[in-house]
C-alpha cells in the first residue's frame, strides 16, 4: 500500500508496512547477496593454511580467483567483498599473519605491487583518492587474520556517501570479473 505524502513540500510516495511498524518513507534496497559474506560462508573455520582462500586462490585460474597480477613472492587479486569498485589486495603467497613476519623480499614485493596497482587504479578508474592499509589480527579488523594482505581502495568524492552508513549497502557499478580484466590488461 503506498501514500502520497510531502517531504519539504516536495511530493513522495511513502510505502507502506502494512502493519509491521510505523509507515515510513524509506525506500528498501535488498542485497541478499551480502548475507554470504555476513554469515561468513567464504570464512575458513581452521586458519591453517589448508583452509585459507589465499593460500588457495594462487592454484586457480586467473579470471576464477580474481587475479589481477602475479608476482614472484606475492599476488594482486581483487576483494570478492569490495568496499569500493576496483579494491584490490595484495597477498604474499606464504601463509603469514603479520607484516613483521615477511622477508625483506616479501615486503619489497608487497610495497611494489602496492605502488603498481595504485597506478594501474589511477589509469583505469580515475578515483580521487585512496585507502591503503592492513588490518592485522581480529582485534584490527582484519576478516582473515590468518594471512597477511594490504588493501589498496580507489576512492572518489562522495562514493559511498550514506549507501553504507545509513542504507548498510554497497554501490558497485562494475561487475568484479570485468573490472579484473580491466586492471590486468593494464597492469603495468
Amino acid at each position: 500500500m503506498t501514500g502520497e505524502q510531502t517531504i519539504d513540500g516536495a511530493p513522495h510516495t511513502a510505502v507502506h508496512q502494512d502493519g509491521i511498524g510505523q509507515p515510513d518513507t524509506l525506500e528498501r534496497l535488498w542485497t541478499p547477496y551480502r548475507m554470504a559474506y555476513i554469515r561468513g560462508e567464504n570464512k575458513p573455520e581452521d586458519p591453517s593454511a589448508d583452509q585459507c582462500p589465499f593460500c588457495r586462490i594462487p592454484a586457480m585460474d586467473d579470471a576464477d580467483g580474481l587475479i589481477v597480477h602475479r608476482g614472484q613472492l606475492a599476488y594482486a587479486v581483487l576483494n570478492l567483498y569490495p568496499y569500493a569498485p576496483g579494491h584490490v589486495m595484495v597477498c604474499p603467497y606464504r601463509h603469514i599473519a603479520n607484516y613483521t613476519d615477511t622477508t625483506v623480499e616479501e615486503a619489497a614485493e608487497i610495497a611494489a605491487l602496492t605502488k603498481t596497482a595504485v597506478e594501474t587504479l589511477k589509469r583505469v578508474s580515475k578515483p580521487a583518492g585512496f585507502n591503503i592499509g592492513m588490518n592485522q589480527g581480529v582485534a584490527g579488523g582484519a576478516g582473515i587474520a590468518a594471512h597477511l594482505h594490504q588493501h589498496i581502495v580507489p576512492r572518489w568524492v562522495g562514493d559511498q556517501n550514506f549507501m553504507p552508513i545509513i542504507g548498510r549497502t554497497k554501490t558497485l557499478p562494475e561487475l568484479l570479473g570485468d573490472t579484473r580484466s580491466l586492471l590486468a590488461e593494464a597492469w603495468a
